[in-house]
């Protein structure tokens, strides 16, 4: 379809590296003729949308393409505390500087972020203050980011109850919803696509000290010599899977007028060196799903 001026309600799921699909999903609707009036991001989504909100995509993608497996562990804070393995100050400094520091209610247009308050088992829309803080709270993927203090609780990853957050945009006064669901059924990948598993250099060094801390934590020490995956790599797998049940249910329930689907085994969730790869991959699946040729 053509967008002819339609406007739209974009909503942008979590999943790591691969939802920076994202980037090529709003450049294949904005040639299209298609309007984005509001975003409801979670997790990487809410990354994504956010700087797209506030009108630096274009630096975003021009930086993230740039990147290599080096720049990544650079950005990676470690804190080895036991809630949290990455503290993420390095990385919001590094896109404050590259975005600028935004109060969401100065964005062009409405912008939700939704992070999950475990503890009180609750959905969190954050859609006031700071662009970076909320971005921050939505990105605390368990284990790995440290949780974001708010209001007096601690947040997660809006991916643990809602990894594609469609119902901010119920009261939206758009022509569509467009969801992008980065965590979809897996795929047979191409010979030139790397696995999920593969990897070599820093970034394996750093996934492997991933494993020990989190096989440290459960007092179960597994030697990747002895055993296929590691405590790490069921948590990860587990982590997509579920993010994969709950999206299909609430997409169900609440079905947009468009779904994007990228496979959740496309990349693995840290390999953001791979940006050209996924971002054309976001502009095929986004003319598949609009059925543009």
């Amino acid at each position: 379809m053509s967008g002819d001026g339609k406007t739209v309600s974009l909503i942008l799921g979590s999943g790591g590296a691969r939802g920076l699909a994202h980037i090529g999903v709003i450049h294949t609707l904005e040639k299209e003729g298609f309007e984005i009036r509001s975003i409801s991001g979670c997790s990487m989504g809410a990354l994504i949308g956010g700087i797209y909100a506030a009108g630096k995509l274009d630096e975003f993608e021009h930086w993230v393409r740039a990147i290599d497996k080096t720049d990544i562990v650079s950005l990676l804070d470690i804190s080895w505390q036991k809630h949290g393995l990455v503290k993420g100050d390095k990385i919001i400094n590094t896109l404050v500087d590259l975005v600028g520091d935004k109060l969401i209610e100065d964005l062009p247009m409405p912008f939700t972020a939704v992070a999950a308050d475990v503890h009180n088992e609750k959905e969190i829309w954050i859609n006031s203050g700071k662009l970076f803080d909320a971005i921050r709270a939505s990105i605390s993927l368990p284990l790995f980011f440290t949780p974001v203090e708010y209001k007096g609780g601690h947040l997660i990853d809006g991916g643990v109850l809602n990894p594609v957050p469609i119902a901010p945009t119920f009261n939206d006064s758009t022509d569509l919803k467009i969801a992008v669901n980065v965590g979809g059924p897996k795929e047979t990948l191409s010979p030139s696509k790397p696995s999920e598993s593969e990897g070599d250099g820093v970034l394996a060094g750093f996934q492997s000290r991933v494993r020990r801390f989190i096989d440290d934590l459960q007092d179960s020490i597994l030697s990747r010599d002895d055993a296929d995956w590691s405590a790490y790599d069921i948590a990860d797998q587990a982590f997509d899977a579920m993010q994969g049940a709950i999206a299909r249910q609430k997409l169900a329930a609440y079905p947009p007028d468009f779904q994007i689907q990228i496979a959740r085994n496309a990349c693995g969730t840290l390999e953001f060196d791979r940006a050209d790869e996924m971002i054309a991959l976001g502009r095929e699946k986004a003319a598949e799903a609009l059925g543009i040729k």
